[in-house]
């Protein structure tokens, strides 16, 4: 079981991982989540949305196809399930590990109106309180709030308008919900972290490039883990501006920082972090959209690296 990491810990990248078996592609993989077991799950935009593989890159199983518009995040729940968000489908949608249905919010293929707030327009991330087991959910792409649930998906209660101030949003695209009850709210091209009480009572900020995504320690582990994606078009290749995994205390003082900050498909590179976890010993896992931030772009277009494994090598 993991530790909090220190100043001194290393990470160094596994290269090949996974083992991704003929015949399944997974074109870019949105976000990722593990379990208690280690398993890992890999929410992808290829021909088969969600496969797991082992810690050690193994494959075991895949399932989904068909039933996601455009996979875009995954939650391993307390009770062992799974919450997938599906982006322009609408809704979150509860299933066990193997994808049988449990329930879903919200209807599939009906967005709420643009920005109006009611949920959903093109939710990004759920994510179950350890304290109540309600859920809370961005609704960051075409609504600027965070909704909360009920742990069978009763609404509750809903925050944030678009803006740059205190409680508002430009794009809250992931959440995490910490031990005392913090919702930790990445709003991403607001270039910060906002926190808030479990009723949506606005606390504090914090300053970082572009979050994307973020999840939390193991064990023993009660860090923050952090992604910050890579910048705007037009100052790619500037030093120092995101592709960086950080590691933050629950004060947001951060511990450390890897990855070599520029994009590429090098093993230490990023393209565009878009969802992250941590296993029991540490290691850590990011997922990338990096079909769409390079893939795409090449000619002629075709699939590049986005799953990566950190492997926590001391302290």
């Amino acid at each position: 079981m993991s530790t909090k990491p220190t100043s001194s810990t290393a990470f160094e990248p596994v290269e090949g991982w996974p083992a991704v078996p003929h015949g399944i592609t997974l074109k870019e993989a949105t976000s990722v989540a593990v379990d208690s077991n280690d398993r890992v799950y890999v929410f992808n935009r290829g021909n088969t949305p969600m496969v797991v593989f082992d810690s050690d890159g193994n494959f075991l199983n895949s399932w989904g196809v068909g039933d996601y518009l455009r996979p875009h995040g995954v939650h391993v729940t307390p009770e062992g399930n799974l919450l997938l968000v599906d982006d322009f489908g609408h809704t979150v949608k509860q299933t066990s590990i193997g994808g049988e249905f449990k329930f879903v919010i919200g209807a599939h293929g009906e967005p709420s109106d643009w920005q109006k707030g009611a949920p959903f327009n093109r939710p990004t991330d759920a994510y179950v309180s350890p304290v109540s087991g309600d859920i809370y959910v961005t609704d960051g792409y075409g609504n600027s709030r965070v909704h909360r649930f009920t742990p069978d998906g009763e609404h509750i209660s809903s925050w944030g308008e678009p803006g740059t101030g205190p409680g508002q949003f430009s794009l809250p695209h992931n959440l995490v919900v910490l031990g005392d009850g913090r919702v930790v709210v990445c709003d991403r091209e607001n270039f910060r972290i906002q926190v808030f009480t479990e009723d949506g009572e606005y606390i504090e900020q914090h300053h970082f490039h572009r979050t994307q995504a973020i999840s939390l320690g193991r064990g023993d582990d009660s860090s923050i883990y952090l992604t910050e994606t890579r910048p705007p078009e037009v100052q790619e290749g500037v030093p120092g501006l995101g592709l960086k995994i950080r590691v933050l205390d629950q004060s947001f003082n951060e511990i450390l920082n890897f990855g070599a900050g520029t994009s590429g498909v090098a093993p230490d590179q990023c393209i565009s972090p878009h969802g992250i976890a941590v296993d029991s010993e540490g290691s850590v896992y990011v997922a990338e959209v990096s079909y769409t931030a390079m893939g795409s772009r090449l000619n002629p277009p075709k699939e590049v690296t986005s799953l990566r494994k950190w492997r926590r090598l001391n302290g």
